[in-house]
């Protein structure tokens, strides 16, 4: 995956990267850098009136040929059950897939616990 400067990816697999908050014209440089799908582990509003929403997300990612998921987690903890609904995702999505949160460990811990998942 070749992506640009915009896109401040982190690989955790060879069909996986991470990133922090992504904005919807971002949807269109994921498109062209090769990804398939976006997971985005977001709530939303959870940085205030300017974050864009899911919906918008969404819509951008839609309209450049991507596959969407929200798969809303708090921040401090990712329960079992949200590990279980990731690794299902990874299953279910096409490759490669971009997952984002507000930095990307939010999405970073839950693929650790979707490998630690009976489901994974």
């Amino acid at each position: 995956m070749n992506a640009s400067p915009e896109l401040q990816l982190r690989p955790l697999t060879p069909d996986l990267c991470v990133a922090p908050q992504l904005m919807p014209e971002a949807m269109a440089e994921a498109a062209r850098a090769g990804f398939r799908s976006v997971i985005n582990n977001r709530p939303d509003f959870e940085g205030g009136p300017d974050q864009p929403t899911s919906a918008v997300i969404e819509a951008a990612a839609r309209a450049a040929g991507l596959e969407y998921r929200h798969l809303p987690v708090a921040p401090g903890y990712q329960s079992p059950e949200e590990a279980a609904a990731f690794a299902r995702l990874l299953q279910e999505l096409p490759k490669p897939v971009l997952a984002f949160c507000r930095t990307g460990t939010r999405s970073t811990k839950l693929f650790v616990l979707a490998q630690q998942s009976p489901q994974a």
